[in-house]
């Protein structure tokens, strides 16, 4: 976790020096997340409400196309409400790098590959009445990806946003399962 708060920390800087008009914000919202992917069967899962937060710059000033480094914090998974009620609950640090293309006033479409670093991941579920909960070390520790989306700049620094994961990294280790990481993201901001 250090390293990687590190590396950002020194891409932040780097490309903050180089541009004189860099701005950062926070960023927080809703995740729906889901497994995909070819060994996975529409009626197998639902989605699984959970949350992000974290930050990001914006670089390259106020022109029609800017970068934006983020590393937040993301509770993904899913759920199986197949009578026994089973929940994947996997926490990430996702670390995204978009380019954002502004598209008329305050609108923007984005785009970029993100890497999201395993925090924890835990496997629950309800039999005969009783709650079963436990860690597992089968979940990858790294998960490569795309996002994109389509954001809306609203005053006084506010932004909103709505952006899906495309995981493009197996989830399971020492598996042949053709299962990802793939869901939805609603986000509020602040740009300081």
């Amino acid at each position: 976790m250090k390293k990687i708060l590190f590396l950002f920390s020194f891409v932040v800087l780097t490309c903050a020096t180089a541009s004189a008009q860099s701005s950062f914000g926070i960023r927080g919202g809703a995740n729906f997340f889901n497994f995909g992917g070819e060994d996975v069967s529409d009626n197998d899962y639902t989605n699984r409400v959970g949350f992000h937060v974290g930050a990001y710059a914006s670089l390259l000033g106020e022109g029609p196309i800017t970068v934006e480094p983020g590393i937040y914090y993301s509770v993904k998974g899913t759920q199986n409400d197949d009578g026994v009620n089973s929940r994947a609950v996997l926490d990430y640090v996702d670390v995204p790098l978009l380019v954002r293309f502004k598209i008329g006033e305050g609108f923007n479409l984005f785009a970029g590959p993100q890497v999201s670093f395993l925090a924890n991941s835990k496997f629950e579920g309800d039999f005969g009445g009783s709650t079963v909960s436990f860690d597992t070390d089968s979940v990858k520790d790294t998960d490569f990806g795309l996002v994109f989306g389509l954001g809306y700049n609203l005053p006084q620094g506010f932004n909103v946003q709505g952006s899906y994961d495309y995981g493009a990294t197996p989830i399971f280790k020492d598996s042949d399962a053709d299962v990802y990481n793939r869901g939805f993201k609603l986000s509020l901001g602040y740009t300081f």
